[in-house]
């Protein structure tokens, strides 16, 4: 691990992707690497062991619980696991949970001691996007520590055992994510309230003017028939100003599937796929199917495709990639052109402040749970209905401006600055164009999509 003088070793654990998500982002805003807890050469082996049965065991628990009837024993484990204790009333919930107690078991066997030795080796401050390094490093003394939130609600793990004592600096996507710390036990003046941090591809700057831009065309696209901009054009007017009257339709809407970092819910395309087949084929819905880093995942959409005649047809790709680096640049690219993304709640729901609308599949996990209640409040999101009639329902909301008014309201009522204003806390200037080798700037509109079909 190599550090800058000044910047902070951006670190992260591949606990599901929203983790190496944000940690991506950040690093690259920094320019420095990721410094990955659980891998070598920071984690020795026993230390990655100890990751990887971590790792298997809730991976394997996330994709059971989403079975029919033998999942329901693992749904209630997953609860257990994840357990967030309603908000109201107000109290106080500084008290440990059992997740915390068999962290401090975990940590006494050598969890997280690689980052620990390389941390008093360097003495740099330490940024992570999970908490276990977070939570390691204060315990020991090894600071200044900052930890990105990456939910929109937390669970108790996320703050040490005696929070009073702690020195872990907070970064908080959302106002309920800061209000939940607080009720943790964590001192307000340790918690900074920034939103999720965005890729800085997708954003463009603190103004978002790539957000913008990318907006204005997918309004068009999503709002043929002008019924949202009919309703809303002042507002749409004063938000974009020129940019939605200069943008064409120049392609039919783009909807994306993206399964999660365990491969959950990969079953799911199976049942709305026929249902869009007549729209694809007609050439008024384009689709991809992102398999992220699984070709397990992979092979079975394109069996799918292959059912349903989709397999070589120009408007259906297959999105994979070998490592999550280069799955992170593909995906990016893909949300700038994208007008509607299916996924479940994850941390792919900030995704929705670009003004990219959300279908939201069912939760796995409490925290998903939140992001999903969260972003539905705020306008951004659509619960998915009957998938096997999903051509009716996004039809519908194609033709009367809902998924135009879902992506507005993304844009407007959802943080993008994330990126920013954690780049800023550690005095680093906002960067204000994407860069040149993004796959989301390439001025010919291609994006970096390798497709098995």
């Amino acid at each position: 691990m190599t550090e800058q003088p000044g910047l902070p070793v951006v670190a992260a654990v591949e606990m599901g992707l929203g983790h190496l998500r944000a940690a991506d982002a950040l690093a690259r805003g920094f320019g420095v690497p990721i410094a990955h807890a659980d891998r070598a050469p920071l984690a020795g082996p026993e230390e990655q062991r100890l990751w990887q049965r971590t790792r298997r065991f809730y991976e394997r628990v996330s994709r059971v619980s989403q079975l029919p009837m033998v999942g329901t024993p693992f749904r209630l484990l997953l609860e257990a696991i994840t357990r967030i204790p309603p908000f109201h009333p107000l109290r106080d919930l500084s008290r440990p949970s059992l997740t915390t107690r068999g962290l401090e078991r975990a940590v006494g066997q050598g969890l997280g001691a690689g980052l620990l030795a390389s941390l008093e080796r360097s003495g740099v401050p330490l940024l992570t996007t999970f908490f276990v390094p977070a939570l390691v490093a204060d315990r020991f003394g090894k600071g200044p520590v900052a930890c990105v939130v990456t939910d929109s609600d937390l669970a108790r793990a996320w703050v040490p055992r005696r929070p009073g004592g702690s020195r872990i600096r907070y970064f908080a996507p959302t106002e309920r994510a800061a209000r939940r710390l607080r009720a943790y036990g964590v001192a307000a003046a340790q918690i900074d309230t920034t939103g999720f941090p965005l890729p800085h591809e997708l954003v463009g700057g603190p103004d978002a003017p790539t957000a913008r831009a990318n907006l204005a065309a997918r309004l068009v696209r999503l709002d043929r028939g002008g019924a949202f901009r009919k309703a809303a054009g002042a507002a749409v007017a004063a938000t974009l100003g020129g940019e939605v009257l200069r943008a064409v339709a120049d392609r039919p809407p783009l909807l994306v599937f993206a399964v999660g970092g365990a491969g959950a819910q990969a079953d799911l395309p199976a049942k709305f796929v026929p249902a869009l087949r007549s729209a694809i084929k007609a050439g008024s819905l384009r689709l991809t199917l992102v398999a992220g880093v699984r070709p397990d995942v992979a092979r079975r959409f394109e069996r799918l495709l292959r059912r349903q005649g989709l397999a070589d047809h120009p408007a259906v790709r297959i999105l994979v990639e070998a490592d999550v680096d280069r799955y992170f640049r593909a995906f990016n690219a893909l949300c700038a052109e994208a007008d509607i993304l299916w996924t479940k709640p994850s941390e792919l729901t900030f995704f929705a402040a670009l003004g990219l609308p959300l279908l939201l599949s069912p939760s796995v996990g409490a925290q998903e749970r939140y992001n999903r209640r969260w972003a539905i409040e705020n306008g951004a999101a659509l619960a998915q209905r009957e998938p096997h009639l999903a051509a009716a329902w996004i039809e519908e909301w194609l033709r009367d401006g809902t998924l135009a008014g879902a992506a507005f309201g993304g844009f407007t009522r959802l943080p993008k600055q994330g990126l920013y204003r954690i780049l800023d806390a550690y005095g680093c200037p906002a960067l204000a164009e994407p860069a040149a080798d993004s796959p989301a700037a390439r001025s010919d509109g291609s994006i970096a999509i390798r497709s098995i079909g």
